[in-house]
């Protein structure tokens, strides 16, 4: 995916259903999420590239997995995460909060707290013609992450806060949930031709070996419930059912 004729955004598949985000322009790469190293390691090498930064969203192992063995092959990379991690993102050396701004790979990049999936997620938004999101494990396309350390009231203002962005920002989530997520949706909504729309173009892209994300902001207003919540309670509502959905 291109967001400018300079730069490149490339999904690695890793795990079950991971996805390791690499920018990259020029001979200069920025990677987001790392679950584990040697998919990466092996994409750099390939292409001749060289790693610039390392973008944490959150803690969790299936993001800063393969981090630790990144920063031996590149000593000199920025590990960028947020300040309230020090302990469980060690090895960050460039500690950000909300609000903060950064230059990577010639852009601004924005640094937004989107918590309750965890208690110091962090988001990097960059303001482009075409703007971009890495969002971690936040938002999914039609759906959103479970809250296992704050709170429904902290992750439904979070997701306020990305409702709050341009509406054509590209949406790079770290996981490909998306049919299960709006499956869920139908059974809920099952007259919903949006979704219906939605699922089937996601299975053309599953039966082609395609990702499905990123996804378009615009279009997660019209296919994701939760971003649709008007309000706290409809939002608790529909985390606790996708919760209890199988």
């Amino acid at each position: 995916m291109e967001f400018n004729k300079e730069h490149k955004i490339i999904g690695i598949r890793v795990l079950r259903d991971n996805i390791i985000w690499l920018w990259k322009k020029n001979r200069s790469a920025v990677v987001i999420d790392p679950a584990l190293s040697q998919p990466v390691k092996e994409y750099l090498k390939t292409n001749n590239l060289n790693l610039e930064a390392i973008l944490q969203t959150h803690h969790h192992s299936d993001h800063i997995g393969g981090t630790r063995e990144l920063i031996k092959e590149w000593p000199n990379v920025k590990v960028i995460a947020s300040c309230k991690e020090k302990d469980r993102i060690p090895f960050q050396n460039s500690s950000v909060k909300d609000g903060d701004t950064l230059e990577l790979l010639d852009e601004e990049v924005k640094v937004i707290e989107v918590i309750g999936h965890t208690r110091s997620h962090i988001a990097f938004y960059i303001n482009n013609n075409v703007p971009i999101l890495f969002i971690g494990d936040t938002l999914f396309s039609a759906g959103c992450g479970r809250i296992f350390e704050g709170t429904y009231k902290q992750m439904y203002y979070s997701l306020k806060r990305i409702k709050s962005l341009p509406k054509n920002t590209l949406i790079y989530c770290a996981h490909e949930y998306t049919k299960s997520n709006l499956l869920w949706a139908l059974d809920l909504e099952p007259e919903n031709q949006n979704i219906k729309n939605k699922l089937i173009e996601v299975e053309k892209k599953i039966a082609l070996k395609e990702l499905t994300i990123p996804c378009l902001l615009e279009e997660e207003m019209k296919i994701n419930l939760f971003l649709r919540a008007d309000n706290l309670k409809g939002f608790s509502f529909l985390r606790a059912n996708k919760d209890s959905w199988v």
